[in-house]
């Protein structure tokens, strides 16, 4: 995946991911139980019944990783990066996750205009539409951005005037 369940914990955080990611026969998972299970600490101390709630929600937002990985792919496949891509680049992850954050939303109910989770998806796939397209770089270590071809070069008709030129004036 191209966020990890760690990064996710980070943010959006496991409040949010708790509200979207449980399935809507059962009451919102614990967040502390899902930030748990989102970094693979112990669950030790949560009931049972509760920690496989908190399991089903973890399916939920690993199902939505995956897709949102599926969907960069599919846009880096076209420029011809070797996928899955070896190297992380940090722009990649905040696309993941603003790609994932809005694959969990599918039910909100909000204006588009000024959803920022609509925002942030629909930005992910325009600068991932300007990668297949060859017009933006994944970043310094992008293996298919073109290479510099050092210092500008300068050329121009001779000089006029010179110091031999002007000597007599």
């Amino acid at each position: 995946m191209y966020v990890t369940l760690a990064e996710l914990a980070d943010r959006p955080g496991a409040t949010e991911l708790s509200q979207v990611a449980t399935p809507l026969r059962y009451a919102a998972v614990d967040p502390e139980l899902l930030d748990a299970l989102l970094r693979a600490e112990s669950v030790g101390s949560w009931p049972a019944d509760q920690v496989q709630i908190g399991m089903e929600a973890l399916d939920v937002i690993v199902s939505a990783a995956n897709d949102a990985q599926a969907i960069i792919d599919g846009y880096l496949r076209r420029r011809g990066y070797a996928l899955p891509l070896a190297a992380r680049f940090g722009i990649v992850t905040g696309w993941a996750r603003a790609i994932t954050r809005y694959l969990l939303h599918k039910d909100r109910l909000s204006a588009e205009a000024t959803d920022p989770i609509v925002r942030d998806y629909r930005d992910a796939l325009k600068f991932l539409q300007l990668v297949a397209d060859g017009k933006f770089s994944l970043g310094p270590d992008d293996p298919l951005a073109p290479v510099s071809g050092g210092a500008p070069e300068f050329s121009a008709p001779p000089r006029v005037f010179s110091r031999d030129s002007l000597k007599d004036f």
